[in-house]
């Protein structure tokens, strides 16, 4: 078993309480969805596969880690849950297989939702007995820019009327319902246009039209149609007008929590890129002993480094209570190039192998892609985040990095 870091009351944000906890983790990871990835891909009932990992998940007491209590998870606190997000990664399936996928949207319905969905949704949610999926991204506009998003809701008496066109819509082939983002006042200003809306996905006129292929394999990213979908008013989530200022609570947190998975996927192609190097021999030595290879070492071990101390630092500061906006969107830049490149290393030392199905490799190659795009496209970030920048330069403040560092922590009450 992979030996990883066990976090103990010297970790800022950690607590000895949760610190056997994440090493259970790694050992559920390593020797329940490892073994099961192969299995799943070639399983006729793929969905008993994952139940039979759900199962033992819950009965080994690490179902729902980071859910709050009073809504039937297990309240790991922020840090913690942010140092088991890096085990999480490690694996494709760990994340449904521990009951984490659904946290960001169990969060927004006790939040925002009106008490007859909390009632419908809530508890089978965090219980995993159903999915949600969330339809933001359009396929005749930009996504990097929401407020082109061309849905509407349009109020009739008490009820919503929806029409919009949807793609890559993560899990809506199985979602028991859709979080819908609209935009609801045409004279409002822009930020202020949108509201989002729960959708059942069995309501008339919400229609599948396909499970896009996406590099060749489906991965329950459908393209929907709304044409005439009519819901109450009380699904409205949150205030109306809104949508941005939750979604904005919604990606956050889940931006922390993708750079610490792409870490655990990074760790992993590492691992194993590592192993053979050891064990693998050509023109009379290992490929260990020569130097290119030990520059992919080299380089990789530095690349992961760095950025899990980029991430570890946003998340302290987000825990602080900053929003740590810029912090955000430099690991998720580098997080996601980062990811890349090691799974690519690790391809390249592996030769033939490395893109064939007996290593793990070639499937996390393809979903290391798309980290460069989900959760806004990395130019969208540089961009912001380079003008956040020079109008503190503007302003002649500069950008003080470790000003920035203590200030948060001052305002943390500490």
């Amino acid at each position: 078993m992979t030996e990883l870091p066990v976090l103990d009351k010297s970790t800022p944000g950690s607590s000895a309480e949760w610190a056997g906890v994440r090493q259970r983790v790694v050992e559920f990871v390593e020797n329940e969805c490892y073994p099961a990835e192969k299995e799943m891909k070639k399983s006729d009932d793929p969905r008993a596969v994952m139940k039979r990992l759900q199962d033992k998940a819950k009965a080994t007491g690490l179902w729902a880690l980071g859910h709050p209590v009073e809504i039937g998870g297990q309240g790991m606190p922020f840090m913690d849950y942010v140092y088991v997000n890096e085990v999480i990664g490690r694996s494709e399936l760990a994340m449904v297989a521990l009951g984490t996928h659904t946290l960001q949207d169990s969060i927004m319905l006790n939040l925002y939702a009106d008490p007859i969905w909390k009632e419908r949704y809530l508890a089978p949610l965090v219980a995993g007995e159903i999915h949600p999926s969330f339809a933001m991204t359009e396929p005749n506009v930009a996504s990097s820019d929401p407020t082109q998003i061309e849905t509407s809701a349009v109020q009739d008496g008490d009820e919503w009327v929806i029409n919009g066109h949807k793609w890559f819509i993560t899990g809506a082939l199985t979602a028991e319902y859709c979080t819908v983002m609209c935009k609801t006042d045409n004279d409002a200003p822009p930020h202020k246009a949108f509201t989002m809306i729960i959708v059942p996905t069995d309501t008339p006129g919400f229609d599948i039209v396909r499970d896009v292929e996406v590099m060749g394999e489906k991965h329950n990213h459908c393209e929907i149609k709304l044409t005439d979908v009519r819901v109450p008013l009380s699904n409205t989530l949150g205030p109306r007008g809104e949508a941005f200022v939750i979604s904005q609570r919604r990606l956050g947190p889940g931006r922390i929590f993708h750079c610490m998975r792409w870490l655990g996927q990074a760790q992993r192609a590492f691992d194993l890129m590592c192993n053979r190097l050891l064990e693998r021999r050509a023109f009379g030595e290992r490929l260990a002993d020569k130097q290119l290879m030990q520059a992919h070492v080299f380089e990789a071990a530095a690349d992961i480094q760095a950025n899990r101390l980029l991430t570890i630092d946003a998340a302290r500061k987000m825990d602080m209570g900053s929003d740590a906006r810029i912090e955000i969107a430099l690991v998720k830049v580098a997080g996601a190039r980062m990811v890349h490149n090691v799974i690519d290393r690790s391809i390249q030392v592996h030769g033939a192998k490395g893109v064939s199905e007996d290593t793990p490799l070639e499937n996390m190659y393809r979903q290391a892609r798309f980290a460069r795009i989900y959760d806004g496209p990395d130019e969208v970030h540089m961009q912001s985040t380079a003008r956040r920048i020079l109008r503190e330069f503007e302003k002649g403040r500069g950008w003080d990095f470790g000003e920035r560092d203590l200030t948060a922590y001052e305002n943390s009450n500490h």
